[in-house]
């Protein structure tokens, strides 16, 4: 039986290996469109596999920006910015539709985005399961 952490990565590195893909072969505008909608799927994946990891070492974050704030600050994640600004294309993406708007995420999807979320899943994927008291008794 998979466990809720691996489940959680695996749907992640499926989807994240789709958008790889997609990025390679996008030729024109309905292609450019189906690349953001998987940006999308791939990011609300990834910001749930983090949330889950979080919770299984006893931590706990309520939405994206909480998660990423959180796994960047125990070194969970790594470029925690950049993984905010991603998060704010994403909004962009799923909240207004600007042309303009669509080719800049695009391009920081293909430039940007898809290496540091294979970054990310790959540190993810190596994290060691960790006792939330791990961090207790270094404060103590």
């Amino acid at each position: 039986m998979v466990n809720e952490k691996d489940y959680s990565l695996q749907k992640l590195k499926n989807a994240f290996s789709r958008l790889k893909e997609s990025t390679e072969k996008a030729i024109d505008e309905l292609d450019r469109d189906g690349v953001i909608q998987r940006f999308e799927f791939t990011f609300e994946l990834f910001w749930k596999a983090t949330k889950i990891i979080l919770e299984v070492e006893g931590f706990e974050c309520a939405g994206p920006r909480s998660c990423i704030k959180e796994g960047a600050r125990r070194g969970l994640l790594a470029d925690g910015e950049m993984l905010l600004d991603m998060l704010e294309d994403r909004n962009k993406m799923s909240h207004i539709y600007d042309e303009s708007t669509a080719k800049e995420i695009f391009e920081r999807i293909k430039g940007e985005y898809v290496a540091l979320i294979e970054k990310n899943i790959k540190e993810l994927s190596g994290r060691k399961q960790r006792s939330p008291l791990i961090g207790l008794r270094s404060r103590l």
